[in-house]
């Protein structure tokens, strides 16, 4: 599925695969965010064969033009989880708005693991 939005230069067509590898991207300029991780094995098994990784651990919905993003990240060890995560939010939030000029509805941060 794919965000439509339309201006005064005509209709705009933003897939959720191009979303993902924004937020991913994103994701990974955070401080304290090590890596994006992939929430099943199987994805796992087809991340391998991908030639972007930014779009790894990152799932895009849309309703509309609503967009909802779940992260799967893992984190730095010794930094807080909540800061890390207000920083995350806003981080992706931004870039994400701004790339496709549409509502980012809700971001969830899941933390798969710490990294020493």
């Amino acid at each position: 599925m794919s965000v439509n939005t339309a201006n005064a230069y005509g209709k705009i067509t933003v897939t959720e695969e191009a979303v993902a590898q924004v937020a991913g991207s994103s994701a990974l300029d955070c401080y304290g965010v090590v890596d994006l991780v992939s929430k099943k094995l199987s994805d796992s098994v087809l991340d391998l064969f991908r030639k972007e990784s930014t779009s790894k651990g990152v799932r895009v919905l849309t309703n509309g033009d609503r967009i909802f993003i779940d992260l799967y990240v893992i984190l730095k060890y010794g930094v807080s989880i909540s800061a890390v995560g207000d920083s995350l939010k806003k981080a992706v939030k931004y870039n994400v708005e701004r790339f496709t000029g549409m509502v980012v509805d809700t971001i969830n941060i899941n933390v798969v693991g710490i990294r020493i």
